[in-house]
C-alpha cells in the first residue's frame, strides 16, 4: 500500500463515518429512512461515531504506513551505502588512487514536465560521494542526451571511457568538427557548454531501473574522473543492477 492509498482509506473511512452521522443528525434523506436503517441495530450509531474518532484523530492507515516506510528507508539506505561500499573496494584498484569524493553514485527517475509532458525527463533524485567536493551539478537530461539519457534511449546498461574524447575536444570548433563528422551520439548529444561543464567525468556507467512491467523508469549510475578500464567489471554493474532492482521494487519510494 502506497502513502497516498493509505492516506485515501484513512480519508475515505473518516468521510463515510462523517456522513452517516451527519445523515441521521439532520433526518436526510428522511426520518422514516433512518428509522428503518437503526431498526434493531442500535449499535450502529456507537459504531460509527467509534470509527469516526478513530479515522479523525489517529489516522492508522497512514500511521501504518509511516512506520513501515520508516522501517524500509532505513533498509534501502543501509543497501545503497553497502553498494557504495563495494564500489569504493573496486575502486581502490584504480591507480593513481581516486580523490576522496571522486567516485559518485547516482539514482535517477523519469518524470514528465510541463516541457516534455509526454516522455519527461531524468531527474537526479540523490547522490552519494565521500565528500562534498566536487559538487553535483543541475542536470536533467531527455532521452538520448548526456550517459544516463542514452542509457534510457538504448534501455540497457551503458559504459563510456570519454577520457581520449576530452583530450581531444578541447575547442567549440574541434567538438563542432566531431560531431559534423562522427555524429552527435559520440558525444552523447551534448552541446558545447554540456561537454565543458562534465568533461572532468570521464568513466562513465549507468543500468537501468525497470518498473513491474519491465518499462524504463529511471536507472542508477557511477561516475568518476578516470579508472575506467578497473571499473568497466562485471560485478560493478552486479552492483549497481541489483541495486536498481531493489529501488525499482520500492518504485523510488526509500531514496
Amino acid at each position: 500500500m502506497s502513502r497516498l492509498t493509505a492516506k485515501t482509506a484513512d480519508k475515505t473511512i473518516l468521510l463515510s463515518a462523517t456522513l452517516f452521522l451527519a445523515g441521521k443528525a439532520y433526518n436526510v434523506p428522511s426520518k422514516t429512512f433512518w428509522d428503518d436503517v437503526l431498526n434493531g441495530r442500535p449499535y450502529l450509531l456507537l459504531t460509527f461515531l467509534v470509527v469516526a474518532g478513530v479515522f479523525g484523530a489517529f489516522t492508522p492507515f497512514e500511521s501504518w504506513r509511516r512506520r513501515s516506510f520508516v522501517d524500509r528507508n532505513v533498509m534501502m539506505r543501509r543497501r545503497v551505502l553497502s553498494t557504495f561500499g563495494r564500489l569504493l573496494e573496486i575502486s581502490a584498484e584504480i591507480d593513481p588512487h581516486l580523490d576522496t569524493g571522486d567516485l559518485a553514485l547516482h539514482v535517477w527517475r523519469r518524470r514528465r514536465t510541463l516541457r516534455h509532458p509526454v516522455h519527461g525527463v531524468l531527474k537526479r533524485l540523490s547522490s552519494y560521494r565521500m565528500s562534498s567536493y566536487p559538487a553535483t551539478r543541475a542536470f536533467s537530461p531527455t532521452r538520448g542526451v548526456g550517459a544516463v539519457g542514452l542509457c534510457w534511449q538504448l534501455d540497457r546498461e551503458v559504459s563510456i571511457d570519454v577520457k581520449a574524447l576530452v583530450e581531444s575536444l578541447d575547442s567549440e570548433a574541434k567538438f563542432d568538427d566531431h560531431v559534423d563528422r562522427h555524429g552527435a551520439e559520440t558525444v552523447m548529444n551534448l552541446t558545447w557548454d554540456e561537454f565543458k561543464d562534465f568533461n572532468h567525468r570521464t568513466a562513465l556507467f549507468v543500468t537501468p531501473i525497470r518498473s513491474g512491467r519491465n518499462k524504463f523508469v529511471g536507472c542508477v549510475s557511477v561516475d568518476s574522473s578516470g579508472g575506467y578500464s578497473v571499473l568497466n567489471e562485471r560485478e560493478l554493474f552486479e552492483e549497481m543492477t541489483n541495486l536498481g532492482m531493489a529501488i525499482g521494487r520500492e518504485d523510488f519510494e526509500c531514496t
